[in-house]
């Protein structure tokens, strides 16, 4: 356990060497599977779990006194159990808040009686335990790097003096050995994901590469060089100062025909200096190759000599003629080597360097050096637009252009003048802020920050501020090296300083560029830092308080800028933001309020973030301030839980907190489109719990859906119909719709492009579609037809849902017959979805087959278009729901002709005999309708026979399930007939 802790588990970083579990997913599992270890550790070691600890395990508790009953004595605020070791000590005594535990069996009942606190009592305690193997068992057992002799003394101590405490303990450390394996096993795979380029293997690469450079016609380059020869003890290359950003060392590679090409090589991949929007080489490798770089050697032999030379030929089209001769003719020579040798390493190394070379000859090469890494953010600006010449500029421009003079060339007094003079104009205005940039101010004060002039720098700051809402100046500062002095601000013990800084960065962090320099500059950890200014439990505070609050709220409105990048939010979260956060949210001051949940909101797109927003009771803040008065933090409140109530303990949260009815209320707010959008989502997701639903049900949350259902942007209708349809599973919800007249215009919306409005549509007409009255009114208005329609659209979920929609169009129609005849070409398009690869579209289809094959002639057309062979070839299925839709599809298509006599043929009997191993009764229900419909077919009855159908549907004939019961009997009774059919043949 100790072991999983130190290698596995994620922890902050702490200048003090104390840092805390962070809440990430792996964490959360780690965490669930010590607590059911210890949980269960009663029950199923009882005798290992009255050991007495060596030293108490020891925290800091959030449980009171008054969750300890039976077994327990208490007075006061202390708390001890009367269980005693042999010296009259209790195993588990609490005086305040500080508890100590020394046996598993005390451990085990305090997780019990913790109940949803359970998880934050085993983070606190593994937090001040960081090896709790060593406090149970004793030192010489604790986690060591490198071999672990601990198994091996302790055997030898059991072989010398074999007492019972020893043989006891070894069990204990066998049993915490084990779960400390599965452990580590559990957290193998993300850990995985985080291994990294090393010195060594760029070396490895480098020299194998090399080994096909030089002067002759017949190598892949001419010469590949290191740019230093000088070698750190690590072994990079590169300087230190640039190793702290990843890299490791720089090549210079000069293929035969063009220019020499510059590399880089960093831990995050080898990447061409100069190249736009640059990969790397393992970009590249996703985009042109198709193999995977683990795949057997006998694999790639197996697939012929040509192998090397086709993927050449794919990666080489787009290469003139003469390199692409060349390249050919080192490919030809190098696959005989590559496949005597066996090296599949080698090939695929190789192969990498190659489309390096590749890339930059079809990329284009730009002047720079470009960064090593991209973000996966979306960029709020696009494009900077410059601002036209203008040869009629008010008076506002000349006089900022009087000032600069003074600005640059003043002593110290004469430089705050002219910045307090600067001040004076406008700075909001376009006109005094191009002024600033024209004029050669902006150089000016950007280098005045990086005087030791705090006057000076507290002017500058200010304007820098000002005219920072400016998207040409922003990227201005930016270029010119701002950012990454006024990080260094963040650093100062002048408050008012500390606030300018978190303030201009909050501005200028916009675009991409920005927010990257800022958390490569350690400005992350700086700002989060400037949240630990905590004042929160104040209403009335002193100006000490008041200077901290606005501290507090300065460095937020800077995250809040920064954690629209994923490395960033990456970053808060490793800084140890998030309880930061979560104490201001605590606090009744909107000003700090509005940026701490606009960064929580940004950050809750991750699932790290969900779970602890959930874990750190911020939902009961997020609910409480959706009734306050100011618009943008109700906004943003809703739009927090509209991503974490993605998880169903969100939305119990949510409900338990009173959140459903100030969702509900907010729906009359109409005008704010931000705000509506919001909350229109957090009730979609809400929506997706039935508890909730009934909640919606009574606050009227459906009619006032309904009423917004037209002139409406795209966003909020996506959200608007998605909480509709999450709201049909109250039986009544669809009569409501009808009622309100929200019919026509959904109906209206299966017209729309928008594919994920499409998808949500298609899902609630569906649902409106199982009530009779409704189904007329979206048949008179030609819905079906429009959802036939639907099943070309390319999107597979859109394709799923109309089909589903389709399902209870048919079945509440009176002549559905008719109806699905009149779709000129629909039954054969129905069929052809058959060849989906996707298993929710392949179920939605079987579906609406099930309901077109229960008439007659539509049932002769689908066989017509081969529907048999198309539902036989998809037997062979693991998924229950596909496997429940298959066989009831199946079962209906064998009332016509000689179908039943093809599914034999078509090898369909076999995998449907092993559905009746599933663990779900619904398909058990519908297999047994199949095969008894198949059964009436001699040959199919011998097949069944032959895969040991009948003992499995012997156990079902006793079934409560009337229609599973009778289809199984009828099945067997088929099968036993056609037996005496044949003996009696036989034997007369």
């Amino acid at each position: 356990m100790g072991a999983a802790l130190a290698r596995a588990a994620q922890w902050t970083a702490a200048d003090s060497g104390n840092g805390t579990l962070e809440i990430t997913p792996l964490n959360e599992s780690l965490l669930n599977q010590i607590i059911k270890f210890v949980e269960d550790f009663s029950t199923r070691h009882p005798q290992e779990a009255v050991f007495i600890f060596r030293e108490p395990l020891e925290w800091k508790t959030q449980l009171d006194c008054s969750v300890f009953g039976k077994g327990y004595e208490i007075n006061g605020t202390t708390v001890q159990s009367e269980a005693k070791d042999k010296d009259g000590q209790p195993l588990l005594l609490l005086i305040v808040s500080t508890l100590r535990v020394r046996s598993f069996d005390q451990l085990s009942h305090l997780l019990q009686i913790a109940m949803e606190k359970k998880l934050k009592e085993a983070r606190a305690c593994l937090e001040a335990n960081r090896d709790p193997i060593v406090k149970i068992l004793g030192s010489e057992y604790g986690t060591v790097e490198g071999e672990d002799m601990s198994m091996l003394c302790l055997l030898d101590k059991v072989k010398k003096d074999y007492d019972p405490e020893t043989e006891m303990k070894m069990k204990i450390f066998l049993l915490l050995y084990q779960l400390n394996l599965q452990l580590l096993n559990s957290s193998l795979k993300q850990i995985s994901q985080d291994i990294r380029l090393s010195p060594a293997a760029i070396n490895n690469e480098v020299k194998l590469l090399k080994s096909f450079s030089g002067k002759g016609g017949d190598t892949l380059l001419e010469s590949l060089e290191y740019t230093s020869d000088y070698i750190f003890s690590d072994g990079c290359r590169a300087p230190p100062w640039r190793q702290v950003h990843g890299e490791i060392c720089y090549l210079v590679i000069k293929p035969h025909d063009t220019d020499p090409l510059y590399v880089t090589c960093s831990t995050a991949g080898v990447f061409l200096n100069g190249v736009s929007n640059n990969k790397g080489y393992h970009g590249v490798m996703n985009i042109f190759m198709a193999s995977n770089e683990n795949e057997p050697v006998r694999t790639v032999q197996n697939k012929g000599r040509d192998f090397f030379m086709q993927r050449m030929a794919r990666l080489s089209d787009s290469l003139p003629q003469d390199d692409r001769g060349h390249l050919f003719m080192w490919a030809q020579k190098s696959q005989h080597t590559f496949m005597e040798e066996k090296s599949i390493q080698n090939f695929y190394s190789c192969l990498k360097w190659v489309m390096l070379f590749i890339f930059s000859k079809t990329s284009g090469r730009f002047e720079g050096v470009s960064g090593s890494s991209s973000e996966t953010e979306e960029d709020e600006e696009q494009t900077v637009h410059h601002q036209e010449g203008n040869t009629d500029l008010p008076s506002e421009y000349w006089g900022i252009q009087k000032l600069a003079k003074y600005l640059k060339g003043g002593n110290p007094t004469a430089t705050v003048i002219a910045l307090c003079s600067m001040r004076d104009f406008n700075l909001a205005e376009e006109t005094c802020q191009m002024a600033i940039r024209d004029t050669g101010c902006l150089e000016v004060l950007i280098n005045l920050l990086d005087t030791e002039e705090t006057k000076c720098q507290i002017g500058s700051l200010k304007i820098l501020k000002e005219i920072s809402q400016n998207t040409l100046i922003r990227h201005a500062i930016a270029d010119l090296g701002g950012l990454q002095i006024v990080v260094k601000i963040l650093d100062s013990p002048d408050k008012d300083l500390k606030c300018l800084a978190a303030e201009t960065i909050a501005n200028v962090a916009r675009f991409q560029q920005a927010r990257r320099t800022v958390r490569q500059h350690g400005g992350i950890k700086r700002l989060v830092g400037l949240l630990e200014y905590i004042s929160v439990g104040s209403t009335s505070l002193t100006p000490y308080q008041a200077k901290d609050t606005e501290i507090a709220r300065c460095g937020a409105l800077a995250l809040w800028s920064c954690s629209k990048s994923t490395k960033n939010k990456e970053a808060i979260r490793k800084a140890g933001g998030i309880p930061l956060l979560a104490r201001w949210l605590k606090c009744s001051h909107v000003d700090i309020l509005t940026p701490v949940v606009g960064t929580l909101q940004e950050c809750a797109s991750e699932p790290s973030y969900r779970l602890a927003i959930r874990t750190e009771g911020m939902i009961e803040n997020l609910v409480k301030n959706l009734s306050s008065k100011h618009e943008e933090l109700q906004m943003h409140c809703a739009s927090a839980i509209f991503k974490c109530a993605e998880d169903k303990e969100t939305r119990d949260l949510v409900r338990q907190h009173g959140g459903l009815q100030p969702l509900s209320v907010l729906l009359g707010n109409s005008e704010n489109k931000q705000l509506l959008a919001a909350v229109t989502g957090a009730i979609w997701k809400c929506a997706i719990s039935g508890e909730n639903v009934s909640k919606f049900q009574e606050y009227k949350a459906v009619e006032a859906l309904v009423g917004l259902l037209t002139d409406q942007p795209e966003e909020i209708l996506v959200n608007i119909v998605g909480a509709l349809g999450e709201c049909c599973q109250e039986p009544i919800t669809p009569t409501i719709i009808r009622k309100r007249g929200g019919i026509p215009p959904l109906v209206k919306l299966l017209t729309a492009t928008d594919e994920a409005l499409l998808v949500n549509v298609t899902k609630t007409v569906g649902a409106c579609a199982t009530e009779p009255e409704n189904m007329m009114i979206i048949n008179h208005l030609d819905g079906v037809r429009l959802l036939w329609t639907l099943l070309k659209n390319p999107n597979p979920d859109v394709q799923a849902n109309a089909a589903w929609a389709i399902c209870p169009c048919i079945e509440n129609t009176k002549d559905a017959g008719e109806m699905v005849q009149s779709f000129v070409g629909g039954l054969e398009l129905i069929v052809n979805l058959l060849k989906s690869k996707n298993k929710e579209v392949l179920a939605s289809v079987c579906a609406a087959i099930t309901n077109i094959a229960k008439d007659e002639e539509n049932l002769a057309v689908l066989t017509d278009h081969g529907v048999i062979p198309l539902l036989s070839k998809l037997a062979n299925t693991n998924n229950d729901k596909l496997r429940r839709h298959l066989a009831e599809a199946i079962s209906h298509c064998c009332m016509w002709g000689s179908n039943r006599f093809a599914f034999g043929e078509t090898k369909a009997i076999a995998p449907l005999v092993q559905y009746l191993k599933s663990k779900d009764p619904s398909v058990h229900r519908a297999t047994a309708q199949a095969l008894y419909q198949l059964s009436e077919d001699p040959n199919n009855c011998i097949t069944m026979h032959e895969n040991g159908v009948v003992k499995l549907l012997l156990a079902m004939v006793g079934s409560t399930d009337e229609i599973l019961q009778e289809a199984a009997a009828g099945c067997i009774a088929n099968i036993r007939r056609l037996a005496l059919a044949i003996e009696k043949a036989k034997y007369g």
